[in-house]
């Protein structure tokens, strides 16, 4: 990773600053952990290369830790219930203006932001959870990403919506960063009525996921707290791909959608 690519993303995070995406609070929390060497590699394509007069923004950062496959066995539920979300985004109408990227909870990426022809479906081969629980280090860092490459784009002169999921099955073990210092940019990416944030939370039987997400910030219209069961999981991602799609319709679409959180009709 070269020094000015490096630079380039602390220079996106610093704009949105200056532009009022993120308030000194949000900036400040950012700064906790070194997300810009982390990001660099998620931000894909400068946004000058994309033709599209707009674009709505995709992420999902999925759980890979060794809960999922050794204490759940929900390893294939999790990689199906990604794929599902894949192909609702290829068969919209709007899939052309969209851009999605996917990352694990443990640092992984599975593909930086890249159009949806060119993601990856999760296999046997690319998604095998085995680490920790690190929720609050590295939701600041996809939520770093996407703020650096939503600044690209409105530099461009883009219009950008984004729509991003997280989803796990326990509680944060690890993480330097508190939900709080979370909250503090969630908070500043809702005010700006273009971004949606949910967050998923499968029952591990110990942990209070309406509260873990909301004191993350997020909305509880938000939130969803499927069992932990191959065929909940499956649903919570069918319903996590349905709001993806209708967000990415128009602007009026996203607003309802946004509004009204997973129960909007």
């Amino acid at each position: 990773m070269s020094t000015n690519s490096k630079s380039k993303s602390a220079q996106l995070v610093e704009e949105a600053l200056d532009s009022g995406l993120l308030s000194q609070g949000g900036f400040g929390a950012l700064q906790v952990i070194d997300v810009g060497q982390q990001i660099t590699a998620a931000l894909g394509a400068p946004a000058i290369e994309t033709q599209s007069a707009e674009v709505v923004l995709v992420q999902l950062l999925i759980d890979d830790s060794g809960s999922i496959r050794c204490v759940s066995g929900n390893t294939e539920a999790v990689r199906s219930g990604h794929n599902t979300v894949l192909d609702a985004l290829k068969a919209s109408k709007q899939g052309d203006g969209v851009q999605i990227h996917c990352k694990y909870l443990n640092g992984t990426i599975l593909y930086p932001f890249v159009t949806l022809d060119n993601a990856v479906e999760m296999n046997v081969s690319n998604y095998n959870p085995n680490g920790g629980t690190p929720l609050y280090d590295q939701t600041m860092v996809i939520l770093a990403t996407l703020i650096a490459k939503a600044t690209d784009f409105e530099n461009a002169g883009i219009p950008v919506r984004t729509v991003t999921i997280i989803a796990t099955d326990g509680a944060d073990s690890g993480s330097q960063v508190t939900p709080a210092q979370v909250a503090k940019v969630v908070k500043d990416l809702l005010k700006r009525e273009n971004h949606i944030i949910c967050g998923m939370g499968i029952d591990d039987g110990s942990t209070d996921f309406e509260r873990v997400f909301t004191e993350m910030g997020i909305p509880k219209e938000w939130i969803l707290t499927p069992g932990n069961s191959p065929s909940e999981i499956r649903k919570a991602f069918a319903i996590a791909s349905k709001s993806a799609v209708r967000a990415s319709q128009n602007a009026a679409s996203f607003s309802k959608q946004a509004a009204g959180g997973f129960a909007t009709p």
